[in-house]
């Protein structure tokens, strides 16, 4: 009894398994890849980086200025409705003259969008608007008399219209 073993034919069969194979792996990396840039920090982007280098100092100085106000903001975005709120040290409310938020989104400039607060009940500031789901860079800026606007500037995400 002899056992022979026949050499399977390589087939156009066999080609499309490994092009089909090949091709899909470097579809899904791809997929994968971008899912993961999209959703990442997307970096920090200025107009011109030396003017910015130049700045630094007196923003620094100005944050440390701010800072030692000890003031505290509270921003909520709940069913359309964005609040927001400042007390001074003490937790007496800080009522400023006009309240501006800038919504910036990390790495897609046309996405920005901005609104006005009006003040509102219980020394607050609130604006009715569609806010978008994502995540967003947030400036806040007050003019409560002071020579520069009190600039609250933090990262948020919005699901389902509120802030989380």
């Amino acid at each position: 009894m002899s056992t022979q073993r026949h050499a399977k034919e390589f087939t156009g069969r066999h080609m499309l398994v490994i092009m089909i194979s090949f091709f899909g792996v470097i579809i899904a990396v791809n997929l994968g890849m971008a899912q993961l840039a999209g959703s990442s920090f997307g970096g920090l982007v200025v107009g011109n980086s030396y003017v910015a280098s130049q700045e630094f100092n007196g923003r620094l100085k100005q944050s440390r200025e701010q800072v030692a106000l000890q003031w505290k903001a509270s921003l909520k975005v709940v069913d359309g409705t964005i609040q927001y709120a400042l007390t001074d040290r003490d937790g007496k409310p800080v009522l400023p003259a006009s309240v501006s938020i800038q919504f910036r989104h990390p790495s897609y400039e046309a996405a920005d969008w901005h609104v006005e607060l009006q003040p509102a009940p219980n020394d607050t500031f609130e604006a009715s608007h569609a806010s978008r789901d994502g995540t967003w860079n947030v400036q806040i800026d007050s003019e409560v008399g002071r020579t520069r606007p009190y600039r609250d500037v933090r990262r948020i995400t919005i699901r389902n219209g509120e802030f989380q």
